[in-house]
C-alpha cells in the first residue's frame, strides 16, 4: 500500500448550548487549521434533526471552507441522496468543484437519521434503493450524457449538465455501516467507501470481511475497486500523556454518550455511563474499546493494528467531536499531524538512519576533527588565536567548527 492519507469527519456532533453562528465560524476555523497542518481530507455531513448535528447543507459549508483553505480535499460526508432530486445534487457538486479549484470528493449515503426521513415522509425501506438509483444517474450526468429517466420519485427529460466537473474524474464514495449494503453499492458502481461503522465494536469486528463485499459486487458488475479509495473512520483524543488525555476528554465523552448516543439516538444496546471514568474506560480501554484516548504512540499502535486487521485501506479519517474544550481539541489534531502522520508514513526513517550513521562511525569523524585541528596548528597566527580563547569548545563554536576539545592535546603534542 502507498502512504496512508489522514482526514477529519465533522458530522458534526456539537452539544446544544453554543450560539449556532459562532459554532459555524469555529468549525470553519477548524478546517482552515487542518489545511495548515497538512491533512488530506475534510468531510462534513447533512442532517436535519437531533439538535446536535446542525449542518443542513454540506455543499454550502464546504464552499465557505474552500475560500479559507488551499490544498485539503473537501468531501460531503454525506449527501443523503433520497432527500434530493439527483440532477440538483449533480449541479451543486459540479459548482462546488469549480468553486474549490477541483478539490471535491462526492460522498453520499441513504440518510443516517430516521427522524430526517420521517420529516420528509420517506419510507425507510426505500432509502438504499433510491441512493443506488441516484448514484447511477449522477455518474451518467457527470460523464456528459444526456439522460431521460422517469422514476417513482424523480423525472429527468433530456437532462444534461451545462458544466462537467473541473476534475477529470470526481471521486465518489459511499458511506458503509456494518451491513454489506454500503460496500456492495461501492463495488457495483466502482467507487470509494467511507466506513463509519468502525466507530462501534461491531463495526470494528466486521472490518476484516468488509472489503470482500465490495470486490464481489465489483466482479459481478464488471467494475474494479481499489483499497486506496477505502476510508476508515476512527475516534481519538491525543495529549502528551494518557493521564492528560483522560482528564481532557472524560466529561465531554460522558455527555456525548449519555445525552446524544443513548438519550437522543437511543442506539440499540447503548446504556448510560455512571461517571466520566467509566466512559473513558469502556470507550478507550479494555475489551471492545472503539476509541484511542492517550498519546501519539497509542494512536500509532492502534492505526497499525487496524491496518493489519482490515487488510489495508487508503485513508484514516478521525471523527471530530467535542469531548475536550476547543483549545485541547486543536492541540490533539496538531499532535496527530506532527507525530502520528510522520511515524505511520515513514517520514522520519531517513532522519533516524542519518543519526545512527553519525553515532556508529565516530572513529572516522574523530580523525576528521584531528585533521582540522592539525591544519590550525600549522598556521602560527591561527594557533595563537586558538590558544587565547576560553576553551577549544568555544573556539569551535565561534568558527562554526566541530568540537575539537577531546583531540586538541593529542594533536598539539605531536
Amino acid at each position: 500500500m502507498s502512504r496512508l492519507g489522514f482526514g477529519a469527519f465533522l458530522a458534526p456532533h456539537h452539544p446544544v448550548g453554543e450560539h449556532p453562528m459562532l459554532q459555524f465560524r469555529r468549525d470553519l476555523d477548524f478546517v482552515e487549521h487542518l489545511d495548515t497542518l497538512g491533512y488530506d481530507e475534510f468531510w462534513c455531513g447533512e442532517h436535519h434533526s437531533s439538535g446536535w448535528e446542525m449542518i443542513a447543507s454540506p455543499e454550502m459549508f464546504l464552499a465557505a471552507a474552500g475560500e479559507r483553505t488551499k490544498r485539503i480535499k473537501l468531501a460531503t460526508g454525506v449527501v443523503s441522496l433520497p432527500y434530493h432530486h439527483p440532477f440538483n445534487v449533480a449541479q451543486r457538486m459540479v459548482q462546488l468543484d469549480y468553486m474549490t479549484g477541483g478539490r471535491v470528493i462526492f460522498g453520499s449515503g441513504p440518510g443516517a437519521l430516521a427522524s430526517d426521513a420521517h420529516t420528509l415522509g420517506i419510507d425507510p425501506m426505500l432509502l438504499r434503493d433510491r441512493q443506488d438509483e441516484a448514484i447511477g444517474v449522477i455518474r451518467r450526468l457527470m460523464r456528459g450524457e444526456r439522460v431521460t429517466v422517469k422514476s417513482d420519485w424523480f423525472t429527468l427529460q433530456d437532462a444534461a449538465l451545462q458544466l462537467l466537473p473541473l476534475q477529470e474524474d470526481m471521486p465518489f464514495a459511499v458511506a458503509s455501516q456494518i451491513s454489506p449494503s454500503g460496500m456492495t453499492l461501492a463495488g457495483k458502481h466502482g467507487i470509494g467507501v467511507i466506513s463509519i461503522g468502525s466507530l462501534s465494536e461491531e463495526g470494528l469486528d466486521a472490518l476484516p470481511q468488509q472489503w470482500s463485499f465490495a470486490e464481489t459486487a465489483a466482479a459481478e458488475h464488471g467494475q474494479t475497486v481499489d483499497r486506496r479509495d477505502w476510508r476508515v473512520l476512527m475516534s481519538w483524543h491525543i495529549a502528551e500523556t494518557r493521564e492528560q488525555a483522560r482528564a481532557e476528554a472524560r466529561h465531554g465523552l460522558l455527555r456525548h454518550h449519555n445525552e446524544y448516543i443513548t438519550e437522543t439516538l437511543q442506539r440499540p444496546g447503548a446504556r448510560h455511563f455512571k461517571d466520566p471514568d467509566e466512559a473513558v474506560d469502556k470507550t478507550a480501554f479494555g475489551p471492545g474499546a472503539v476509541a484511542t484516548i492517550g498519546t501519539p504512540d497509542d494512536l500509532v499502535a492502534r492505526i497499525k493494528s487496524l491496518l493489519q486487521a482490515s487488510g489495508g485501506f487508503g485513508t484514516v479519517v478521525g471523527f471530530v467531536h467535542d469531548w475536550a474544550n476547543p483549545e485541547n481539541i486543536r492541540r490533539s489534531w496538531d499532535m496527530v499531524a506532527r507525530y502520528v502522520v510522520p511515524e505511520i508514513n515513514g517520514y522520519l526513517a531517513g532522519l533516524r538512519t542519518s543519526r545512527e550513521f553519525v553515532v556508529n562511525n565516530r572513529e572516522y569523524f574523530n580523525r576528521a576533527r584531528e585533521a582540522v585541528l592539525a591544519k590550525i596548528h600549522e598556521n602560527e597566527a591561527a594557533a595563537k588565536a586558538l590558544a587565547v580563547t576560553k576553551s577549544p569548545r568555544i573556539a569551535a563554536a565561534a568558527g562554526n567548527l566541530p568540537d575539537l576539545s577531546q583531540g586538541a592535546d593529542r594533536v598539539a603534542s605531536r
